[in-house]
């Protein structure tokens, strides 16, 4: 999907619509793709006890024993290249095209159904289907009265996806067995990219 978008230059197309230069357009591109590999450690959450049964044989005869186990620890971290790269250039659009109102409403919807279908994945993180973040983004940003629909796109695909999918699932961070969460990283981080680009090119066709 990501070759298709350089070769079909929607991602040239998606930051002029956006109103960012050409020389901004590349660095903020090549900083949110090489940003992906950089985590930022802000917390350590203590892993989870929980208790079970174990079977004992002495002298002939069994006995079930209760068991104390404690998962790993889990280091919170902030993404980079999906997090805080992609929230910048958001709260930049806010304040540049004052969209504030209108994205706050899409960024509400965004969140809501995603926080719906994000699913935990054992040793990963919460992961999001790709397509569904954006595709969400570009409904709201069409229907909400803006003069700026594609600000409003990107911003809610964005901060959308990070919302309903990361920060409203931290409290179930510890039961993932992970030992590092990013926020915006491995199971979102293709959600957050590929949500504020796929969200206005669907917003430019209408």
């Amino acid at each position: 999907m990501l070759i298709a978008l350089f070769v079909l230059d929607a991602i040239s197309y998606v930051y002029r619509r956006i109103g960012i230069g050409q020389d901004a357009m590349f660095a903020l591109i090549w900083l949110s793709l090489l940003g992906g590999f950089v985590n930022i450690p802000i917390a350590r959450l203590s892993g989870r006890e929980t208790i079970g049964a174990e079977k004992v044989t002495a002298f002939g005869v069994s006995y079930r024993v209760p068991v104390i186990h404690r998962q790993p620890a889990t280091i919170l971290a902030v993404n980079l290249g999906g997090a805080l790269i992609p929230a910048a250039l958001s709260v930049y659009l806010l304040v540049k095209d004052d969209v504030w109102w209108q994205a706050a409403v899409a960024v509400v919807f965004v969140s809501a159904v995603v926080h719906v279908i994000a699913r935990p994945v054992p040793g990963l993180g919460i992961a999001v289907p790709s397509l569904a973040p954006p595709l969400l983004a570009a409904g709201a940003a069409l229907i909400v009265p803006a003069h700026a629909p594609a600000a409003v796109a990107y911003v809610a695909g964005t901060l959308g996806t990070l919302i309903g999918a990361d920060l409203l699932n931290l409290s179930r961070l510890r039961e993932l067995g992970a030992g590092v969460a990013s926020i915006g990283g491995a199971g979102t981080f293709d959600g957050v990219f590929l949500s504020g680009i796929i969200a206005v090119v669907l917003v430019g066709l209408r």
